[in-house]
């Protein structure tokens, strides 16, 4: 948040001026500082009936610091406390009729997994209205469903596909208290593979991700036994080898920084322009430095020897440039120099990189897409074209890529605060901090969380996604 909203918003009289005015007075987001367990509060539990995913919440909250609550005058409660307490965890039952919920929560979570019909989303109005005003600054609501494509009959499919539109809608409501919403969508047969995306989703490594979708699927053949390995949450990436390119600033420095403290050996690389920087980069984490440009022939075979001892376990694909112009006035070099960077040069040093094994087994590729790929931008037809064009890989790239148990994702931010974005002309720079339904910029930290998140040993069922890091901003899909 820029010097003048943040003087404003640190005395009375200032955010009463902002109130005044029109101008929203955005919530301080809670964020991850080592926290030891991903949720501590109340959290409230509900589920639409034959709900799939009790057993796996109630296990990923076991290992939070949460006093559970459900509610008893619901047609599932005794499922709910049933499932929960086999799992070791303590529930107390209130009575959730509006106007007559005393408590706060940290957290509403809701299994959807059962529903069949669009008739049974009654039961979300029945869980949430109640007790929506409740949810505390820097809440969190996750609901949990099934991907609407692999549903039983068009009605079951309607009433998936509806939990998108609600929880965006909620993010809406809610976004003026910090708080966030999101749906995880989980293939049969992948339930227990969803922790992950539980954890984070609670967790304040999401404060800047709302209104958003993760699809959870079974890697590999449906035969497989897919199981999770033990990962602590403080370290999940020990161990790991990493290389973030474009590591010499901003949201590559962050990226650079928040693996490395969860526990990865890093490999930071950029251009030979920034090698004074990617060197301190690499210093102050712990880790190497790689000077080269992504573009050139031989990058590939100077990634593969650097990491030759070890191989990659992660690789993030976060390099880029802007070269804005009018269709009508650009120059064809910039035309190639942003598609070259933002995506030709991603392709080939994956193809690369896999023909050669030097992504190792159980490897993850992320890659950095932009709200401006989803949604265009004037005078960035070269640059949005080059950011839906990672979108468009990483999503093809899903499905032959897990022959290989590798995953693939991509995270699409939208204004965050860094240099590049302090150098925009005042008017602007503020309104773009204020379009998305937390009114604030996200930061670089908000990008890194997320590509952790995606990096992490447990995310094998988590490929293919796009994931917005945005604040829900309220321009594109």
């Amino acid at each position: 948040m820029g010097d003048f909203y943040q003087k404003m918003l640190q005395n009375d009289a200032g955010r009463k001026l902002l109130k005044t005015v029109g101008l929203p007075t955005p919530i301080e987001l809670n964020r991850h500082h080592g926290q030891a367990v991903f949720f501590s509060g109340r959290l409230l539990a509900g589920s639409a009936p034959k709900g799939q995913m009790l057993e796996q919440l109630a296990e990923s909250i076991s290992n939070a610091d949460a006093q559970i609550m459900f509610p008893a005058n619901a047609t599932t409660a005794s499922d709910i406390k049933n499932t929960f307490e086999a799992k070791g965890n303590a529930l107390t039952p209130i009575q959730c009729e509006k106007g007559a919920v005393s408590e706060t929560f940290k957290a509403l979570v809701f299994d959807a997994t059962g529903l069949t019909s669009t008739k049974e989303l009654k039961h979300l109005y029945a869980f949430f209205s109640p007790v929506i005003r409740n949810l505390e600054q820097n809440g969190r609501i996750l609901i949990l469903g099934r991907p609407h494509m692999a549903s039983a009959s068009g009605e079951q499919a309607a009433a998936m596909r509806a939990l998108e539109g609600f929880s965006r809608s909620l993010s809406k409501e809610i976004g003026k208290k910090g708080a966030t919403s999101q749906v995880v969508y989980v293939d049969k047969g992948a339930e227990h593979l969803a922790k992950p995306a539980i954890e984070f989703f609670l967790s304040a490594k999401s404060a800047y991700v709302n209104g958003q979708t993760v699809t959870v699927s079974k890697p590999g053949p449906a035969k497989n036994v897919v199981e999770l390995p033990t990962v602590d949450w403080r370290l999940p990436l020990e161990g790991k080898t990493v290389l973030v390119t474009g590591g010499s600033r901003g949201i590559g420095e962050a990226i650079a920084e928040t693996l490395a403290r969860d526990g990865a050996k890093v490999f930071v690389l950029d251009i030979d322009a920034a090698q004074a920087d990617l060197q301190a980069v690499a210093d102050r984490i712990g880790g190497e430095a790689i000077v080269a440009d992504i573009t050139a022939k031989e990058t590939p075979q100077l990634i593969a020897d650097a990491v030759k001892e070890s191989g990659l376990d992660i690789i993030v694909h976060n390099a880029g440039v802007t070269r804005d112009k009018m269709l009508a006035n650009m120059p064809e070099h910039f035309w190639d120099m942003t598609l070259n960077i933002n995506l030709t040069a991603e392709e080939e040093i994956n193809d690369y990189l896999l023909e050669h094994n030097v992504i190792n087994e159980d490897g993850r590729i992320i890659c950095v897409s932009s709200m401006n790929g989803i949604a265009g931008q004037v005078g960035q037809s070269n640059y949005a074209a080059s950011k839906a064009g990672v979108i468009g890989y990483v999503e093809y790239m899903a499905k032959p890529l897990a022959k290989k148990n590798i995953t693939i994702n991509a995270v699409a931010p939208g204004f965050i605060e860094t240099a590049m974005t302090d150098a925009i002309p005042f008017m602007t720079r503020e309104i773009g901090r204020r379009m998305n339904s937390l009114s604030q910029g996200g930061k670089p930290v908000d990008v890194a969380e997320t590509i952790s998140f995606f990096a992490s040993p447990e995310s094998k069922g988590i490929s293919g996604n796009i994931l917005r890091v945005c604040g829900q901003c309220l321009i594109g899909a």
